[in-house]
């Protein structure tokens, strides 16, 4: 039985239909990609699955739910309070209990502050477990401090504290709190590190959870997907297996479907030839063939062409200098933080580096010290002659939200100039796949796909022989990928990447620069996969070195001693009484546990519940004596 069906969905934005009549259907224990190029309608579809039964966000068709299934979302920008706790954070999606839960996991903490009014906080304890037991949410509580602390995060922390890494993994650690059977992700993998994505891949593999996922990340695909779902021109394709095997199908299918398009023009071509011999076509009376231009026409008006794919140029402009940057024995701190320790590099025209390393290693400051915006505290940078250099930034703080599309690419002017050739502004974002009409609308009514492709083309727009892209392929879909990847694969100026996107760094950069921890940054020759390798081979390497040093020196043989030929008669009698006295330590243990769960225990006898906690916890150290004491004795016997 299905978990989740899409039946006959409709849906439209204007006059561009993103669902045309489309099914699809989810069955337990798949682990489906939604793949598609920008603007598709991915986030929508998986939005109105989220909502649930019936209608919902459809303009028709259709969503069914298997009934009482705990559905699991988590969207693209995922809507936080940052005045709460990330522990309130977590439960608030647990229906009535998500109040008492908070309040109860404040009151337990304040209980501990000095000065605090213990007898009241007590009260209000007490009460709030009454009606946790009565509405049986001690399970969630318990589910909910797993998940914190498998995300990694600090219950007590301001939501509006976190980075964005962290508040992805406050989203995913929501969504799993209340254990769901699907999951819904919309881009999991953007802001989040390549050690983060990784651990993130083998969780949704292990957990066994049922999944529905959009990504561009074709590493993440590859490795999580079981079936591939694509959106393409309102309607959904299904491909059975990994996203190469999906890869391979889909040009098969493409070609196919070029080579029945091109017949149908040509068959219609032909009979409008035909019923433009206005006598002829009388005379012969051939009405089939008039019914059939009629069909043909209507399909041809009906057929939705695929959407263009984006044209980029680069230009290089002027040669720099032979050298880019010289770094020697380069430091940077900040207060007791070391970011960068004594690090030395020289740079050349045309490397191509990617700088790899978790949130917050200090990849931006090292890019800053390389191009000379920042001064180290130690040591000497020495930058090259001629250098013009282009910024792409992750957070699009270049973009202003009120400007239209036009004035970001060329303010004051309607035309660019790249590789010395003018174009209009208007034909020159066509080539980034914006219609005509959109050229004049604000910044703020493009989706996150779109502003990127802007950033790109404003970044394109300008001659640079120096390219610094920090985290480029958030958002984009996945052939645009691949054409940048081309585009700055034939790059002749210096290329600095920031990506957290393997495939992209493997295909794009010669050279890696990585965080090794404490501030320690090392170079290595080639992509991401070279790196990872190396670190595979030296942790192996470190691994056996710390064996070998273990392993004890040989010492003289000695005379063996002769063995007991079985247990003394006060051994046995001993061996004997084990399990009693181990079963009277345990039903104390349990009675004793029972005792110190009753809060009325700590207001009424406080003395008490000291002794209480101190002998369970002798017991603990009693019991783990007998039973090793056990297994020697039964070991002997």
């Amino acid at each position: 039985m299905p978990y989740l069906k899409l039946i006959d969905a409709s849906l439209a934005f204007g006059h561009v239909p993103l669902l045309d009549h489309a099914d699809f259907q989810l069955d337990p224990g798949e682990r489906v990609a939604l793949i598609g190029r920008n603007g598709t309608g991915k986030s929508s579809l998986l939005a109105a699955l989220a909502a649930g039964n019936g209608r919902g966000r459809l303009d028709d068709g259709e969503v069914w739910t298997q009934p009482g299934i705990r559905v699991g979302y988590v969207p693209q920008e995922p809507p936080f309070d940052p005045d709460l706790t990330v522990f309130a954070a977590v439960v608030a999606g647990m229906g009535d209990s998500s109040r008492l839960l908070a309040e109860y996991h404040e009151v337990s903490h304040r209980l501990a502050e000095a000065g605090a009014d213990q007898e009241k906080l007590l009260a209000r304890l007490q009460e709030l477990q009454h009606n946790l037991e009565a509405l049986g949410a001690w399970a969630y509580e318990a589910q909910a401090e797993r998940v914190i602390d498998r995300f990694a995060l600090d219950p007590e922390a301001r939501v509006g504290s976190l980075s964005g890494g962290q508040k992805k993994r406050l989203a995913l650690a929501q969504a799993l709190a209340v254990a769901p059977e699907v999951l819904l992700l919309d881009e999991p993998t953007n802001h989040l590190d390549i050690g983060a994505i990784e651990w993130l891949e083998n969780l949704l593999i292990d957990s066994g959870v049922t999944l529905l996922f959009i990504t561009h990340d074709r590493r993440f695909l590859d490795r999580v997907c079981t079936r591939i779902v694509e959106l393409d021109r309102g309607r959904l394709a299904s491909f059975p297996g990994s996203f190469s095997d999906y890869q391979q199908r889909k040009e098969a299918l493409l070609h196919e479907e070029a080579l029945a398009n091109a017949r149908a023009d040509k068959l219609l071509k032909e009979e409008e030839v035909w019923i433009r011999k206005g006598v002829e076509a009388r005379r012969t009376r051939a009405v089939f063939r008039v019914q059939r231009l009629d069909r043909l026409r209507t399909e041809r008006a009906a057929r939705r062409e695929r959407q263009g794919k984006v044209s980029l140029q680069l230009d290089a402009g002027e040669k720099s200098g032979q050298l880019v940057a010289e770094l020697k024995h380069v430091s940077k701190r900040f207060g007791d933080k070391t970011v960068v320790r004594d690090f030395s590099s020289r740079i050349q025209r045309g490397d191509k580096i990617g700088l790899i390393g978790p949130n917050g290693a200090g990849k931006t400051t090292l890019l800053r010290l390389i191009l000379g915006e920042l001064q180290p505290d130690e040591g000497s940078v020495r930058l090259g002659t001629k250098l013009e250099i282009a910024y792409f930034d992750q957070f699009r703080t270049q973009l202003d939200p009120e400007k239209s599309l036009a004035d970001v690419i060329s303010p004051g002017s309607d035309y660019v100039e790249i590789g010395g050739a003018r174009k209009h502004v208007i034909g020159y974002l066509e080539d980034f796949l914006f219609a005509p009409e959109r050229a004049r609308s604000p910044v703020k009514s493009l989706s996150g796909g779109e502003r990127n492709r802007l950033l790109l083309a404003r970044l394109f727009a300008r001659p640079a022989n120096v390219l610094v892209l920090d985290e480029p392929t958030n958002d984009l879909d996945i052939e645009t990928l691949e054409l940048l990847e081309a585009l700055l694969q034939d790059y002749d100026g210096t290329l600095f990447l920031v990506s957290h996107d393997r495939a992209f760094l493997d295909n794009v950069v010669t050279q890696t620069i990585a965080a090794e921890g404490d501030g320690v940054w090392r170079e290595y020759v080639g992509g991401y996969t070279d790196w990872a390798q190396y670190q595979a081979q030296r942790t192996k390497e470190a691994a056996a070195a710390q064996k070998a040093e273990a392993k004890p020196a040989a010492k003289p043989a000695e005379t063996p001693r002769p063995k007991a030929d079985k247990l003394s008669w006060k051994e046995q009698r001993e061996l004997e009484g084990l399990p009693d006295r181990i079963a009277a330590l345990e039903a104390e243990q349990q009675d004793l546990s029972r005792r110190l769960e009753d809060p009325a225990l700590y207001q009424s006898d406080p003395a008490a519940a000291q002794a209480h906690a101190a002998r369970l916890a002798a017991i603990e150290d009693e019991l783990l004596i007998l039973l090793e004491r056990w297994e020697f004795l039964e070991g002997k016997a």
